[in-house]
């Protein structure tokens, strides 16, 4: 099998890496963390350089890319520990409405989202909930051909800021019934919308959201909308896998940098041979961490029952990873790791919050073993 990227998927790299580089520094990073952990500035960057566009089929202005540059847009801006959710409004937003969206959905959205005019997030985890996608207790009525939403939403990135939402509500059935759950869109400044918005641990931002008979749209109905669901979620894990590799990438050069400058008894402490054992065991992770990223980008176009267990697959080996990395080399960088003016514990902070979103590690763990009846071994 071929794992070298092409030279339009380099070309890719190279121009997400630069604006990284140059338009997206620490103190940038730092500025925006200190006005609320998102900007909208930065998302018209990322729309000028047509990456919100990636997922959007080129009929409603897109690019009408895959997963494959999708994965290569995520390292890069895991390396810059970029904090707009792009895998929410550009790669998951464009991905379930080109997808499956009625046409005056797709007519509405699409192009906004393509031309960075519209940012809409996923707004699916609900307090007691446990990152189960079927036990969803917002309600949905219809009456006519239109239906509002009652319920309450948590943790939705850039809550607050974004334009509309991606809702699953329960049309009928009990709370757990999979068969009852629908997906909807509501705008943010419609009637009965509430947010609330704060930032998260890692510097970025997300919000509460209220729904009071709120206005929404049908995007799903009930049968398809738990599919439609898990669909974006796994576009989620696939994005969120590609982004920890560039973060842990990013960390472990810092860390390795410093580790060749920091000099104790007269040597670079590079050179003393157990610290030089942790790092190989650092890198090794590292690799394992890459390696599954690529596997849940190569799945993401199989059938649901293969792709979402490759996910949790990969979602599982990236926590694990996530948890290695960042805590080896905040050791390694000693009390100087997890200062405010170094990076490194940015990133440490960065890769906690990754590793409980979508469904932590044990979680996933579970996740696999229920998808793994008739085989055994977490890589078979």
């Amino acid at each position: 099998m071929d794992f070298d990227f092409s030279d339009d998927q380099e070309m890719l790299r190279d121009s997400v890496r630069k604006w990284v580089a140059k338009g997206y520094d620490a103190e940038r990073r730092k500025r925006i963390v200190q006005a609320g952990g998102c900007s909208r500035e930065a998302w018209r960057e990322m729309a000028d350089l047509g990456l919100t566009g990636l997922f959007v089929p080129e009929a409603q202005g897109g690019m009408g890319f895959g997963p494959t540059d999708a994965m290569v847009v995520m390292e890069e801006l895991g390396r810059g520990l970029v904090l707009e959710p792009y895998a929410q409004g550009a790669l998951i937003a464009g991905g379930v409405l080109s997808a499956c969206a009625p046409q005056p959905a797709i007519d509405g959205w699409l192009g906004k989202i393509a031309a960075g005019d519209a940012l809409i997030v996923l707004a699916h985890q609900e307090r007691g909930a446990r990152y189960r996608l079927a036990r969803v207790e917002t309600s949905a009525k219809a009456a006519g051909s239109a239906w509002t939403l009652n319920g309450a939403k948590s943790l939705v990135p850039a809550g607050d800021l974004a334009d509309a939402f991606i809702v699953p509500a329960r049309v009928s059935g009990a709370v757990d019934d999979p068969a009852g759950v629908a997906l909807f869109l509501v705008e943010r400044r419609a009637a009965g919308v509430k947010t609330r918005g704060y930032g998260t641990a890692d510097g970025a931002r997300a919000a509460e959201l209220a729904l009071a008979d709120a206005p929404a749209t049908l995007l799903v109905p009930a049968g398809g909308g738990l599919a439609a669901l898990e669909h974006a979620v796994d576009i989620g894990i696939a994005a969120l896998c590609a982004e920890a590799v560039g973060a842990m990438d990013q960390l472990v050069a810092v860390t390795v940098e410093y580790m060749n400058t920091r000099k104790q008894f007269g040597v670079a402490i590079a050179s003393f041979q157990a610290l030089r054992h942790r790092i190989a065991d650092v890198k090794m992770q590292l690799e394992l961490a890459r390696s599954m990223s690529y596997f849940a980008t190569l799945k993401m176009n199989e059938p649901a029952a293969a792709r979402r267990r490759a996910l949790a697959q990969a979602k599982y080996q990236l926590g694990v990873s996530m948890r290695f990395v960042g805590q080896q080399c905040i050791q390694l960088h000693g009390g100087i790791g997890v200062t405010d003016e170094y990076i490194a514990g940015h990133y440490f902070k960065r890769l906690t919050v990754m590793e409980l979103s979508f469904g932590d590690t044990l979680h996933q763990l579970g996740e696999v073993s229920d998808r793994m009846q008739d085989t055994a071994g977490v890589f078979a």
